[in-house]
């Protein structure tokens, strides 16, 4: 047994190895800077650096504006991922039914968003939401509506930003969906037909309840996912208007890289983790009740 362990841990090794090196260092790195004061003059000079402790944190959480970068991220949260799950799911079972046709291209052509570049794709959705010359707004005109500032009204720049991700990333959830949609025996699907079941039935009591597991892992993916926002403000919006579209990580990024407070931005990145943590261990929690009851 103790030469079998130790053969597993040799092969493990080289992995554990690049792990360590890659994501263990970097993390508590950034953990240690994160109890540190670090700025622009320790880079130039590591004898400026001090000891901060829990300073940093403590600092961050009387600052107004982290309070509403973290607002600003619950709210694409709870209104991106219920939508990004719900169509992701609605796409699925479309490809999934027995009627579809044309199955392989519709897959591919759903889930092509996912793998295109987010910058290059976001550029375009800043062109198509643009209040004088974006289409979105031409079509509008032809329908009587005046045009929409979507990206410059604080009311209208963060729903326009969770479309965006929402199209950028339901391919990814559509195909884990279809994957257990497949998996689905279908005698339960027959049996349920011949009791006279209606598709609407079989939907609540069959579907959604043999995809619990499934529904429960995209869901701290999304959810995981989306609390990182940072690349679809940073593009379209520059965190503007009235800084309603600032996220936790956009306001990282600025207290790092804009005002070079590397110690500040170190600790919002740990603030960020264990709120993801918590809210994804009380998903879990949530759904292994549910597998009980």
């Amino acid at each position: 047994m103790k030469q079998r362990s130790l053969a597993g841990w040799i092969f493990a090794a080289p992995a554990l190895i690049v792990i360590g090196v890659f994501f263990g260092l970097p993390v508590l790195s950034a953990l240690a800077l994160s109890l540190t004061d670090f700025d622009l003059y320790a880079l130039a000079d590591t004898r400026n650096l001090r000891f901060a402790g829990l300073d940093n944190y403590i600092d961050l959480l009387q600052t107004p504006m982290f309070w509403k970068a973290l607002g600003n991220t619950a709210y694409f949260v709870v209104l991106g991922v219920p939508l990004s799950i719900a169509l992701s799911l609605g796409a699925a079972l479309l490809l999934n039914a027995p009627a579809a046709r044309f199955k392989a291209l519709f897959r591919t052509a759903l889930f092509a968003p996912v793998v295109t570049t987010l910058v290059a794709v976001a550029v375009i959705w800043r062109y198509l939401f643009h209040t004088r010359y974006g289409l979105v707004n031409w079509g509008l005109g032809h329908l009587g509506i005046n045009p929409v500032d979507w990206l410059g009204d604080p009311h209208w720049a963060m729903p326009t930003i969770i479309l965006f991700a929402v199209w950028k990333n339901f391919g990814y959830n559509m195909v884990i969906f279809l994957a257990g949609l497949q998996a689905i025996p279908k005698d339960l699907y027959e049996a349920a037909r011949i009791d006279g079941a209606s598709r609407w039935q079989q939907l609540l009591h069959i579907t959604l309840p043999m995809l619990g597991p499934v529904l429960l892992v995209v869901g701290v993916i999304t959810v995981s996912g989306y609390f990182q926002l940072f690349a679809e403000p940073y593009v379209m919006t520059r965190g503007d208007p009235l800084q309603s579209t600032v996220s936790v990580l956009y306001f990282m990024f600025e207290e790092g890289f804009k005002w070079w407070n590397l110690g500040r931005a170190s600790a919002v990145a740990f603030l960020l983790f264990l709120i993801i943590l918590a809210v994804t261990t009380l998903m879990l929690r949530f759904g292994k009740r549910r597998e009980l009851v």
